[in-house]
């Protein structure tokens, strides 16, 4: 059993949205996830990115927006929604809701996203 308490779980902030690796490689000795936690500020954008060896799994908690896809294409993306990403699918958000966006993120197998954030060591 392992418990990973939220003081000891740091934030990775880029301009606009922020994450917190809930359950990675480095809090826990789980080798087949990552889940993170993303919040994005009113307007905020998560670039269109892929994962090349990994698939991703987004839980929307809170808000509204739009999926960012391969070829300019969107779809809608709000609370209660469910999408599955599989490796190598381009995906992003744009957050179009007035308040925050608000998603869980798992991911198989595991990444550590730390690289993709400002200051992310």
């Amino acid at each position: 059993m392992e418990l990973i308490k939220q003081e000891t779980i740091k934030p990775l902030v880029n301009p606009g949205f922020e994450s917190q690796q809930l359950l990675f490689p480095e809090n826990s000795a789980s080798e087949r996830v990552t889940i993170t936690r993303v919040r994005l500020k009113a307007g905020a954008r998560n670039r269109r990115h892929q994962h090349d060896a990994s698939e991703q799994i987004w839980v929307a908690l809170s808000g509204h927006g739009e999926l960012l896809l391969a070829d300019g294409r969107t779809l809608p993306f709000g609370e209660g929604d469910v999408v599955r990403f599989a490796e190598g699918d381009v995906h992003g958000l744009q957050n179009a809701s007035e308040g925050v966006f608000e998603y869980l993120s798992v991911t198989a197998p595991p990444i550590n996203f730390r690289d993709a954030y400002q200051g992310g060591k």
